[in-house]
C-alpha cells in the first residue's frame, strides 16, 4: 500500500490513465451510459465491459468495502481521492447498483457472515442486480403500514402481496423487501427484511409509464411465492424496521447526492452540451445558472462533511432528510434552468432534455416526499414544537 495519501493519488491517477478506455472518457451520465450489471445485463460496448472488469479486479466498484467481498478496503480519505481522480480523468462509474447504494451497507451492518459471503461479492462484481420492495399502494410515506405478508410454512415462507414504484423491478435479479411476518404485532413491529429471487414462480412485474415516456418504476406482485428460509431474513425476524430505517438513510443520501436519477454532480454546460448556450442566455438565466453552480458546490461539500461524520461514528440520522430534500430541489432547479436556456428547442424530444426535466418531478416523491422530509427536518433536526 502507498505510504501517503499523495502516493496513493499518484498511483491511482496512473492506474486510471492506463486502464480507462478512451471512448468512455468524458461521456455524459445517462441511461444509455450507466452500467447496472446483473444476470441479463447487455454491455453497451466492449469498453464498458472492460472498464467494469478492470475496476472490479482493483476493488474500485465498492472502494470502502472489505477486500474479502471484492471491495477495495480503502479509507475514507482514499475513497475521496479516488473519486477526485476519477472526475479529473472524466472516468464514468464502472457500476451503479441498488446493491451498492442500499443493500450492501445494510448487509454489512445486519447480515450474517454467510449472507455477506453469498451476496456482497456478487454485488461488487456486477453479477446480480437488486431492486427495492418497500412502497405499497397503501404504504408509501407511511411505510410501516406494509401489508405484503410472509407466512411460516415450516421449511419456507409463503409471500403474498404487492409492491409499487419498484425501480427497475422488470430488470432486477433479486429484491430486498419489507414483509409482515407477524400481523398481530404493533405497526412498526412484526415486519421482516427479506431477500427474494425475482425468478421465483409467482413473482411478476408490470412497468408504470411516466410522463417522461420512460418506465423506471414497476408494480411488483407476489402470488404464493415460496421463499426458502435459509438466509432469507436480514437481521432479526420481526425487527426489519431497524434494517429499513438504516437503509432509508442511505437511499435519501443517494437520491440527494446525485445517484439513482439525479445529476447534481455535472455542470450545466456538460448537461446542456454547450457552454455558449448558458453564456448567451438571458441575464436572469445566467445569474440563476451561476447561483446554482455555487449552491451545487456548497451542497457537495456538505455531503462530504456528513460522510465524514458518518465515518467517525457520529452517523447521519435524520439529517439524511435534509440532504435528500435539498438535493432534490437542487436537481429540479437545474433541470428548469436547462430548459429555460434552451428555450423552445428543449421541447424537441430528440434533444434529450425534456425527458430528464419531466423525470426530475418524481425526485420530490421517491425516497419520501418533500413534505415528509420537511416534517422530519422540523421535528427531528430543528426540534421545533408541534402545533
Amino acid at each position: 500500500m502507498p505510504d501517503t495519501l499523495e502516493d496513493f493519488r499518484a498511483e491511482i491517477a496512473e492506474w486510471i490513465a492506463e486502464n480507462l478506455p478512451g471512448e468512455l472518457r468524458g461521456q455524459p451520465r445517462n441511461e444509455d451510459t450507466i452500467c447496472w450489471g446483473g444476470r441479463n445485463w447487455k454491455f453497451r460496448s466492449e469498453a464498458q465491459k472492460d472498464w467494469l472488469e478492470r475496476c472490479h479486479a482493483r476493488g474500485l466498484t465498492c472502494p470502502r468495502w472489505p477486500v474479502d467481498y471484492g471491495g477495495g478496503g480503502m479509507s475514507r480519505d482514499e475513497e475521496k481521492t479516488l473519486r477526485a481522480e476519477m472526475a479529473r480523468a472524466g472516468a464514468p462509474s464502472p457500476l451503479d447498483s441498488f446493491g451498492i447504494w442500499m443493500l450492501g451497507p445494510a448487509l454489512l451492518k445486519f447480515g450474517t457472515d454467510e449472507q455477506k459471503a453469498e451476496h456482497l461479492p456478487e454485488i461488487t462484481a456486477g453479477r446480480i442486480r437488486w431492486c427495492q420492495g418497500y412502497s405499497e399502494p397503501g404504504a408509501g410515506s407511511d411505510l410501516a403500514n406494509v401489508q405484503t405478508r410472509a407466512e411460516d410454512m415450516g421449511d419456507h415462507w409463503l409471500v403474498n402481496g404487492q409492491k409499487i414504484w419498484t425501480s427497475y423491478a422488470d430488470k432486477a435479479d433479486k429484491i430486498f423487501a419489507l414483509v409482515r411476518t407477524d400481523r398481530d404485532a404493533p405497526k412498526h413491529l412484526g415486519i421482516s427484511f427479506m431477500l427474494i429471487d425475482m425468478e421465483t414462480p409467482g413473482v411478476t412485474t408490470r412497468p408504470i409509464r411516466l410522463i417522461s415516456g420512460a418506465s423506471p418504476f414497476c408494480e411488483t406482485f407476489f402470488d404464493n411465492v415460496k421463499v426458502p428460509k435459509e438466509g432469507a431474513i436480514v437481521g432479526e425476524m420481526n425487527r426489519g424496521w431497524d434494517v429499513a430505517k438504516y437503509l432509508l438513510t442511505h437511499e435519501r443520501e443517494m437520491i440527494g447526492g446525485g445517484s439513482g436519477g439525479l445529476t447534481t454532480g455535472a455542470t450545466l454546460s456538460e448537461m446542456i452540451g454547450d457552454m455558449d448556450m448558458v453564456a448567451g442566455a438571458d441575464p436572469v438565466i445566467r445569474a440563476q445558472a451561476m447561483e446554482l453552480e455555487v449552491d451545487s458546490l456548497a451542497f457537495g461539500l456538505t455531503m462530504e462533511r456528513y460522510k465524514d461524520m458518518a465515518e467517525s461514528g457520529a452517523g447521519v440520522g435524520h439529517a439524511s432528510a435534509m440532504l435528500k430534500y435539498y438535493g432534490t430541489e437542487l436537481n429540479k432547479r437545474r433541470q428548469e434552468i436547462i430548459m429555460s436556456a434552451r428555450g423552445s428547442e428543449a421541447l424537441d424530444w430528440g434533444e434529450g432534455l425534456a425527458a430528464p426535466w419531466l423525470r426530475s418531478k418524481a425526485n420530490s416523491i421517491e425516497g419520501g416526499t418533500s413534505e415528509v422530509m420537511l416534517d422530519i427536518i422540523s421535528k427531528r433536526v430543528l426540534e421545533l414544537p408541534s402545533k
